[in-house]
């Protein structure tokens, strides 16, 4: 099955430092780069890299930045028919990896937040395919759209509910496969309890798939916790795509026909050596790298 991808291009703008500055602080960092990123390519990326079919759906500017990404989806065999050039500039985020791994990112979105309703094209589009991807750096009305399009011609959907946005249940009741890391999931359910929230979220959404970091992967449906799914241990050099990787790479499993189970679990070792590589879409295993831990 095909896999669309409406979501949000970004040029990150990384920066390695010892630590976060404190207000007022000017801190000397240790390397800088710009790595193609964003919630939608990088998603897109991963679920390219580990053999799915994908057409991406998303907007960027007329501008180097914009070029750069539009390369960088084609050069992993992207369909990026559906990815409009507006008058806003691409998007950026600002990336601070601190030592250790962890990250704090802010986003501009520009062109992302362009489009503000689903075209004729982008509505076919999905209803071709079989799976959509979403994320929040995309107009929520817009993702809502995305979300009633799919539903409507049975097309299975995912989202990531990144950034965390208050969400109307009726938008959370299109979705099929939720994918919250654990603090969106307890913002989203209004509790500091990570298993009360996922089982929260499952009682409206089709089935949460909840990231933990090193503690893993839970798994919750129709208010219960289907399974718990540990993670591969690493040392992390930089956890900026962690999520995308194994939202992505989940989706091409399933598109391929795997259940569920099995997505997730291959996902999680995908995600696993995303961690131990600098960068966002830079740090994307390919199918053979992710087959030979299976």
């Amino acid at each position: 099955m095909t896999i669309a991808v409406l979501g949000s291009a970004n040029m990150d703008l990384v920066v390695r430092q010892p630590r976060l500055p404190r207000p007022g602080e000017t801190l000397f960092g240790s390397s800088f780069t710009a790595v193609p990123g964003g919630k939608g390519l990088n998603q897109a990326v991963a679920a390219a890299r580990a053999g799915g079919r994908v057409r991406f759906a998303g907007a960027v500017g007329d501008d180097e930045f914009g070029a750069a990404l539009r390369a960088r989806l084609a050069a992993d065999g992207v369909d990026t028919a559906a990815l409009a050039t507006v008058g806003a500039p691409t998007g950026v985020a600002a990336v601070s990896v601190v030592d250790g791994g962890e990250n704090s990112i802010v986003v501009v979105p520009g062109a992302n937040q362009a489009v503000m309703a689903l075209d004729d094209a982008t509505r076919d589009l999905i209803g071709r395919s079989g799976l959509l991807v979403a994320q929040f750096e995309r107009p929520l009305g817009l993702v809502g759209e995305a979300l009633a399009a799919a539903r409507a011609r049975g097309v299975t959907t995912v989202l990531t509910p990144a950034p965390v946005l208050p969400v109307p249940a009726d938008l959370l009741e299109l979705v099929d496969i939720l994918v919250p890391n654990a603090a969106e999931a307890c913002e989203l359910a209004g509790t500091d309890d990570e298993t009360a929230a996922a089982c929260a979220l499952s009682r409206t959404a089709g089935t949460v798939v909840m990231t933990r970091g090193p503690r893993g992967v839970l798994v919750a449906r129709g208010g219960a916790v289907l399974a718990e799914v540990p993670a591969r241990p690493v040392e992390a050099v930089d956890t900026t795509a962690a999520g995308d990787t194994l939202a992505g790479v989940m989706a091409s499993v399933l598109a391929a026909g795997q259940g569920l189970d099995q997505a997730v679990r291959v996902a999680v070792i995908a995600a696993s050596i995303a961690v131990t590589r600098p960068g966002a879409s830079s740090s994307m295993p390919s199918w053979a790298e992710i087959a030979a831990l299976l």
